[in-house]
This record gives structure tokens, sequence and C-alpha cells, in this order.
């Protein structure tokens, strides 16, 4: 694999190991439908603000969301929610497998 190919399929594992943590995939969730600011979705997820500013930093990094802060508020938005077709495709996936081990009881 050259250098260039390299750095292509690292940048993309960055961003796929992002969103490898069921926390980070609610929040992408989440951030689907409207922004959210970190007590919102410390809420949501049931934790403290501390672990929460953790995933959303994760996220950030990889360019999955973006944020704005208003006041002492920091409000999180997807930065590309074509980030959503992934879940669509895990759930392709998920019922492919599911399918085949129906398969192998009949």
């Amino acid at each position: 694999m050259d250098p260039r190919t390299r750095a292509l399929f690292d940048a993309r594992a960055r961003i796929i190991k992002a969103m490898a943590h069921p926390t980070r995939l609610f929040i992408v969730e989440q951030l689907s439908h409207h922004e959210h600011c970190v007590y919102e979705l410390t809420e949501m997820i049931g934790t403290d603000v501390s672990t929460v500013s953790r995933h959303l930093s994760i996220l950030k990094a990889a360019g999955i969301v973006q944020d704005d802060k208003r006041g002492t508020q920091v409000f999180y938005r997807l930065r590309v929610p074509c980030v959503l077709n992934f879940f669509s495709c895990v759930e392709s996936v998920m019922q492919s497998t599911a399918k085949d081990q129906m398969d192998l009881l009949t």
C-alpha cells in the first residue's frame, strides 16, 4: 500500500473509530434531529457532563460534529448529516446477518 492510500484508510479508520461507542452513536442520532447543548445530552444519556463532553470532543476531533458557544452553553450539531447513511448501512448488515442466522435454523 502506498503512503497516500495508507493515509486515506487511516483517515477513514479515525472517523469510524470515533463512532465506535454506543454513547457516541446515540449522540449522533440525537443530533440528527436538531442541535443540543451538553446539558441536554447529559440528561438524555444519564451520565455526568465530563463523560458527555469527552464523547463530544472525540466526535468533534473526527469532524463529525461542530460546536457553537452561546454565552455559557455550548451547542452541538452534526457537521455532515451524511454520516447518518452509515447507520443505514450498519442496519443492512445486521439484517443480512440475522437472515443468514435464521436460514441456519430452517
